[in-house]
């Protein structure tokens, strides 16, 4: 659970965030992402921590064939109906040197660092949800592929797990992954958004 009296680490850019304010991304995706969002969100899987102050999960989506995603922004999890300048398009990424650069009315998620590392590790991954939930996270925990607990969220060696999840576990077969070292985060990931969020969602409703 995350815990209101301890050490925040939740919520904040860890990386090099090299953002240029810029018109809203593509409406077509914007449309589907507030869509599925919006489904996410009424069951609390993306939200906010009212005595934190800060929000929680995020939801993003490929660009055609392309490295570029559109993700939702930083501290956008207290917006119940989310507009397209809640979202920002990251055009590059260096993963190795923590550094990410972005353009749109907001600045991408602090999970956005994460989100590339998933889009990396297949050219058929064109969605990724990234949500919380403590019942999930403490029924799933080691079940589902699962993170190392040592590992922090936006960080670089998120991403080198990601990929040993991949490559040695049911991951890449059932696209959902808990994050030992990151309370209450799972993500999910699908060859398009729906897939991405039905499975959350299906995970959700299971007892």
């Amino acid at each position: 659970m995350i815990d209101a009296t301890g050490p925040i680490d939740e919520g904040y850019v860890k990386y090099v965030s090299e953002w240029t304010v810029g018109p809203a991304p593509d409406s077509g995706i914007v449309a589907e992402l507030n869509h599925w969002r919006g489904r996410l969100y009424a069951q609390g899987l993306i939200g906010h921590y009212a005595q934190l102050g800060i929000g929680f999960g995020n939801i993003s989506a490929r660009v055609g064939q392309s490295s570029r995603f559109v993700i939702s922004g930083t501290q956008t999890g207290h917006i119940e109906q989310t507009t397209a300048e809640d979202y920002a398009l990251v055009t590059d990424v260096d993963i190795g040197a923590n550094r990410l650069r972005c353009s749109g009315p907001v600045q991408a998620s602090s999970e956005a660092l994460t989100h590339a590392a998933l889009y990396a590790l297949s050219a058929d991954i064109n969605a990724v949800v990234h949500a919380h939930s403590a019942a999930l996270w403490q029924r799933h925990v080691h079940a589902l592929p699962t993170s190392d607990e040592a590992v922090a969220y936006g960080t670089p060696a998120m991403a080198l797990e990601f990929e040993r999840l991949w490559r040695s576990s049911a991951f890449a077969d059932v696209g959902i992954a808990i994050m030992a070292g990151h309370d209450e985060g799972i993500v999910s990931i699908g060859a398009s958004l729906e897939e991405a969020a039905r499975r959350m969602l299906e995970l959700h409703r299971v007892p």
